[in-house]
Formats: C-alpha cells, sequence, structure tokens
C-alpha cells in the first residue's frame, strides 16, 4: 500500500468519525437515549409521537391498492431469506473454524429499534422490522463472503465496482503479482488476528 492510498484510508476514517460525532448530535437533538438494545424519548417527545400515529383502519384506507397486490410477494420473500440466513451462518459456524477465520458477530448487523418509535402503528413497525431483518441478513452475509474473499481470493478488479465491501481496499492491486502469495498469505493471518482481538474484546466486556 503507498503513501498516498494510506493517507486516503485515514482521511476516510477521520470522516468516519467526524459523521459519528454529528450523528450523536443529531440524536441529542432528537432527545432520546440508547440503553442497551432499548431506544427512549422524552416524555414530551414520545407523547408527540403517540398524536401522529396513524390508527390500523385508517392506515388501511389509505394503502395503495398495488401494495395489496404486492404483499404476498415481498413477505413471500421471508421463506428463501431465511433459508439464505440459516446457509449463510452454517457455513461460517463450520468453515470459518478450519480456515481460522473470526467469526462474523451477528448482533452487529441486526437493529430492530423501529418497534420504539410510538408514531408507527402495529403494522408499520412489522414492515420495519422486516426491511430492517433483510438488510441486516445481507450486510451480515456480505461480511462474511468479504472473509471468505480475503482468505482465498484478496484481488481488486481491473474495473471499479460500486458497493464493495469494507474490506476490498486491503486488497491486493489487480496485476500486482510480486509476492503474490506471501501478501495473500498476510492477509491470511490478518484474519486470525481478528480472532485474539475479538477474544479480548468480549473479556473485557465481561
Amino acid at each position: 500500500m503507498n503513501n498516498r492510498v494510506r493517507q486516503i484510508l485515514e482521511q476516510i476514517a477521520a470522516l468516519e468519525d467526524e459523521l459519528h460525532t454529528v450523528v450523536e448530535q443529531q440524536e441529542g437533538r432528537l432527545r432520546y437515549q440508547i440503553e442497551g438494545k432499548r431506544v427512549t424519548f422524552e416524555h414530551a417527545i414520545k407523547d408527540a409521537h403517540r398524536k401522529v400515529k396513524i390508527g390500523i383502519f385508517r392506515w388501511f384506507a389509505t394503502v395503495r391498492p398495488q401494495n395489496y397486490l404486492t404483499a404476498p410477494i415481498i413477505y413471500g420473500m421471508a421463506i428463501p431469506l431465511l433459508v439464505f440466513d440459516l446457509c449463510i451462518s452454517f457455513y461460517q459456524l463450520t468453515c470459518f473454524r478450519v480456515y481460522r477465520i473470526a467469526r462474523v458477530k451477528r448482533s452487529d448487523y441486526f437493529s430492530m429499534d423501529h418497534r420504539h418509535l410510538a408514531y408507527l402503528n402495529v403494522i408499520e413497525k412489522a414492515h420495519c422490522m422486516y426491511c430492517s431483518y433483510a438488510v441486516g441478513l445481507l450486510a451480515y452475509a456480505t461480511e462474511i463472503t468479504a472473509r471468505t474473499e480475503q482468505y482465498f481470493c484478496p484481488i481488486k478488479h481491473a474495473r471499479k465496482v460500486p458497493g464493495m465491501h469494507a474490506r476490498y481496499k486491503r486488497f491486493l492491486e489487480y496485476g500486482e503479482a510480486e509476492n503474490l502469495h506471501e501478501k495473500v498469505g498476510e492477509l491470511r493471518n490478518s484474519l486470525a488476528r481478528e480472532i485474539e482481538l475479538a477474544a479480548k474484546a468480549r473479556r473485557r466486556e465481561t
């Protein structure tokens, strides 16, 4: 990795920290607190939320007809999503131990906090939880696949690929053949070191 690439990555990290700070400030303005897995609002805010909530019968009356038509298709996707969830989880549970790859922590990718919003009725909360599960599952699976790619084939593509995973920036450049196997070995070793870091983090939590 040359100095210019390293500088850009450091700038990205700094911007991510700045974004995190801005988000925390936004949370303060909206006056809610995160307590473990629960999000709580001030009583005045929560009362205001309840006032704007749409009742179920009124909600059904305002739903567009095409939404009713596509609902069976959307919710029918729950079955393949669940099967995919089981398959990708079983894959990392078994193979990652063999490869010495740190397992992806599932809870880091699934957030079901929309259920704490008082301005959503029960159906809207169900919709939100379904979407959150699907998006979380894809992010969870992406990280599992990214770690697998880092182990077997950590080489960038010749063309720019939009939406690549966060690990992609560490990969070898397309056409970088010099000391290929040594560099791939180092990237594999870094996956094993993540196991040690994860174990230390768990010990600190306990």
